[in-house]
């Protein structure tokens, strides 16, 4: 009997593999969702749906953007997961994936394992940021203030488990430091709160905080990224500042369900680093205060892993327990 049923797969496998066959060279040959598990207007759905436009121009097929917001990005990156593995339903999500499972004990899916990573699309660093009445000019003025005075220094974030509040925990423990958290709803309330003079700083998307950078109603002290960035080359990194091999970046990726054939795979990935690379497509991504990448599949995935693990124990460290 098991002979048998061998025997009836293998003609099974073998009658379908032209059709499959047949299907991933057409592909795409339908309209492709992009599934963003945050609301319309933010960073991570304004770099999808230039994503999307470019990919309907170059791939011939339109290319979507649906938002399924909900339950902090758990909604709509379960939904991607769990989608056939085809090629047809994307997901673009911001580094929060990396970083559910520290603060959610339960997800309904792995980010390691349910997804296929396509291409890291985009890097934006942060920048720590304080109120300029205060006498820090310096990283290293605001680091030797904290060790002066354990926990009087306050910092806000965008909620507890955020990437802004890891990267303020990170920022603890390689200077050791001890700050006072303060969670805020949003980004919105902290830097009004900032600029009332109520918490001392925090780290912010760099877009977030460079009209009042610019505008000086906010003091730039250092950037999270290894390196420092394009857009502001005068503000110095947290590494070269005092806490070397600091690095806390937020990121935008491409992925599709895992089991999707590696040759959907490769072909968006190479779809969408031209995308990438394009002139128009780098000036309107430096708009939002991003720079493109473009990695391989290879590389996300690795970034994936090591981000996961990176946050976890950053979380672990400060004693933050998932619900």
């Amino acid at each position: 009997m098991r002979g048998l049923i061998q025997a009836a797969a293998a003609v099974l496998a073998l009658t379908c593999a032209p059709g499959a066959a047949r299907a991933q060279a057409d592909y795409p040959s339908r309209v492709v969702r992009i599934i963003v598990a945050s609301a319309p207007g933010g960073g991570t759905d304004s770099v999808a749906r230039l994503l999307a436009g470019h990919l309907s121009q170059s791939m011939g097929r339109q290319f979507i953007v649906e938002n399924r917001a909900g339950a902090g990005n758990v909604r709509g990156s379960d939904h991607a997961a769990h989608s056939a593995p085809d090629g047809y339903t994307l997901l673009v999500s911001a580094s929060t994936l990396a970083m559910n499972h520290v603060m959610f004990k339960k997800l309904p899916y792995d980010a390691a394992r349910d997804f296929a990573p396509i291409t890291q699309m985009v890097s934006i660093p942060n920048v720590l940021i304080v109120d300029p009445a205060l006498p820090f000019r310096s990283l290293g003025d605001f680091i030797a203030a904290a060790k002066k005075a354990p926990r009087a220094l306050t910092y806000g974030s965008a909620g507890l488990g955020t990437q802004p509040h890891l990267a303020m925990e990170l920022l603890q423990s390689m200077a050791g430091i001890e700050l006072t958290h303060v969670p805020y709803t949003g980004v919105g309330p902290a830097l009004i709160d900032i600029l009332g003079g109520r918490i001392t700083g925090m780290s912010v998307n760099f877009l977030s905080a460079k009209p009042q950078i610019d505008a000086g109603a906010l003091r730039a002290l250092a950037i999270s990224s290894a390196r420092r960035s394009i857009f502001a080359p005068d503000i110095p990194t947290i590494a070269e500042s005092g806490v070397p091999g600091f690095e806390a970046i937020q990121w935008f990726g491409l992925l599709a369900p895992a089991g999707t054939p590696p040759e959907i795979v490769d072909r968006l990935y190479r779809e969408a680093k031209k995308v990438l690379e394009a002139p128009s497509m780098r000036e309107r991504l430096a708009l939002e205060g991003a720079e493109a990448v473009g990695g391989t599949p290879g590389e996300f995935a690795a970034l994936l892993k090591a981000e996961m693990a990176k946050w976890g124990a950053v979380a672990k460290a400060a004693g933050i327990e998932p619900e």
